[in-house]
């Protein structure tokens, strides 16, 4: 599985002036690969525009070294500048990680945000927390901005789980209030914007906008839009497109009100610990969030943000096994401090009670903790051992016979080609003549593109594709394709199962069935199955609906039907935008194992 790390870019010196020294290139990316993390590039602003879109546009852009770290994709905490310093430096030892701690506003009441029933059909769950007497620097607002938008984009899942609005409470006055609207009734001035729209208006202003253009289809459908007005009908966001113009923090902004509306509760509260913890360190009191109260519908309240320390226990003898090891528990329960799980061992001296702060929610189970170990201890001092196991590796028998069909096929004049695995509903079935309905087809739930709607049922529409692609070629063209199909299959714990066929067009002034006929009697000299009935293979005159009337026939081979072979239907090749006879083979291969 392909995992896409989040890449975070930190300025160089920025991030040896927090980390109290300077490193060597090659000294950080020793120490980023030790805390589990890859140095991916070393750049600058203006390295970047020039790469991109040239010098000429590169002019003027900054020189300020840029180091692009990535990070694993369920590390929150790492993805800002300040998260990363702070893991950092406790891994080195140089600090202890910080305990966050949520306090109740002195000599007032809590800033409270009250939900009404008409988001339930829209975006049900919203959370709240205040940052009071913050101080911030440009770079700690680039910071700030930076962060919302890469949570945004990882565990808000482009804001339709969650997304986050961040307002000068100074210029607003609660309790505020989170509700759903018809678009024709919200009005209001939205960020960066020199008057006021209605919800509608914004959506059409939004259509071409490259940034805000992505998130309009969340609500865009909905008979109500979410909304958050404060006590004086003043909007403070219409989540999760836009905040108001009213509301917007700027440096001198002293009291920073963040709120998150999801539409599942469990990562909102994840988002809004990681916002608080990680700048709650720029506050008059570092590392204290004040809470805010959150009123239900039906009358419940909640205090947020949660900041919930939570405790596992786990013996050190998991973690050495798992790991490979032989560890004190007392070295153990170091390793695991220098990870920011803050560990002591227990009285009976061989298990270890492992706390979790609200910053590692990527912690679910001892496996994630005996991973952090095994970091801290260092990936490269794991002593190497001989498997106790013995095993040959064997390529498996499917992929060797394709693989062995794949030469000699090449060898009889036909080219091998790679369609996508995927493709839209009609190259399956409109463009074979077929009914969707019959074709088994797993289709897609949320397609990016119509090309891309169902997985394939046949290789035939992706090989004419190619043919389509390649018809200023000289003819004929000779085209083959060994590669899986899905099916579904309500035997499969899954609901579906691939199937490995074989596909070949013939293209030219002349059907070519000859050609293709000639190709299968091939393939099965190959696979060793002589002409005849019963053990051997034979063909039946057949009706398909792709294939040219009287022209198609079933392949029978050791008395089971494994595909067709014919001359494609006119209808076929005119959908495909082809202009010449085409002739086709298509068989299951699985049956000759």
């Amino acid at each position: 599985m392909v995992v896409n790390m989040p890449t975070v870019s930190v300025k160089r010196d920025l991030l040896f002036h927090a980390l109290g020294r300077t490193y060597t290139d090659e000294e950080f990316d020793e120490l980023c690969f030790e805390f589990g993390l890859e140095l991916d590039e070393i750049t600058s602003e203006k390295d970047i525009i020039s790469r991109e879109q040239g010098n000429t546009k590169a002019e003027g852009a900054s020189d300020v070294i840029l180091y692009k770290i990535d990070v694993p994709a369920n590390r929150y905490d790492l993805l800002c500048l300040e998260g990363l310093v702070r893991g950092l430096q406790v891994f080195k030892q140089k600090m202890e990680a910080p305990r966050y701690r949520r306090v109740s506003p002195a000599s007032r009441t809590p800033q409270r945000l009250v939900i009404t029933e008409e988001t339930a059909a829209v975006r049900p769950h919203a959370v709240a927390a205040v940052l009071r007497n913050i101080t911030f620097t440009q770079e700690r607002y680039d910071s700030f901005i930076e962060l919302q938008e890469k949570l945004h984009q990882n565990v808000c899942r482009k804001r339709t789980l969650v997304a986050i609005g961040t307002h000068d409470l100074d210029t607003i006055s609660g309790p505020f209030t989170y509700t759903a609207k018809p678009p024709g009734d919200i009005r209001f001035k939205p960020l960066n914007q020199a008057k006021e729209y209605t919800a509608q208006e914004l959506m059409s202003l939004y259509k071409t906008d490259s940034h805000l253009r992505h998130y309009l289809h969340i609500i865009e459908d909905e008979p109500l839009y979410p909304v958050i007005y404060d006590s004086n009908g003043i909007v403070l966001s219409m989540p999760p497109i836009i905040n108001g113009d009213h509301s917007k923090i700027s440096l001198n902004t002293k009291n920073v009100f963040i709120e998150c509306t999801a539409t599942d509760l469990t990562k909102a509260k994840i988002v809004l610990d990681m916002m608080v913890t990680m700048f709650c360190e720029y506050c008059e009191e570092p590392f204290t969030v004040e809470e805010a109260e959150v009123v239900y519908p039906d009358g419940r309240t909640c205090q947020y943000p949660e900041l919930a320390y939570r405790k596992e226990t786990l013996s050190a003898d998991f973690i050495n096994r798992k790991v490979g090891i032989s560890e004190s528990t007392e070295h153990i329960a170091q390793l695991l401090t220098k990870m920011c799980l803050l560990s002591e061992v227990m009285s009976d001296g061989e298990q270890i009670e492992v706390e979790i702060p609200p910053t590692r929610s990527d912690v679910i189970h001892a496996c994630d903790i005996m991973e952090d170990a095994a970091m801290a201890y260092g990936f490269n001092n794991i002593p190497r051992t001989t498997p106790r196991t013995y095993t040959v590796a064997n390529q498996l028998p499917l992929n060797k016979l394709s693989e062995l069909l794949r030469q000699d096929l090449a060898a009889a004049g036909f080219t091998e080609a790679l369609t996508f695995a995927l493709c839209s509903q009609e190259d399956i079935a409109d463009k074979l003549l077929k009914n969707i309905s019959e074709t088994r087809a797993c289709h897609i739930s949320n397609p990016k593109t119509a090309e891309f709607q169902v997985a394939r049922t046949t290789l035939l529409s992706g090989l004419l594709k190619t043919v389509a692609a390649n018809r200023k070629m000289p003819l004929p063209l000779r085209l083959f394709e060994i590669s899986d199909v899905v099916l579904k299959d309500e035997t499969k714990d899954v609901g579906a199962r691939n199937n490995r066929r074989l596909c070949a067009v013939y293209y030219n002034k002349s059907p070519g069935f000859e050609v293709i006929h000639g190709l299968m009697d091939r393939v099965m000299q190959l696979l060793e199955v002589k002409p005849g009935q019963g053990d051997g293979y034979h063909i039946q005159a057949t009706d398909d609906s792709t294939f040219f009337p009287g022209r198609c026939a079933e392949i029978f081979a050791r008395g089971k039907s494994i595909g067709r072979l014919g001359v494609l239907h006119p209808d076929v090749i005119n959908r495909f935008e082809l202009t010449m006879p085409c002739s086709a083979l298509d068989i299951d291969i699985e049956p000759f194992l």
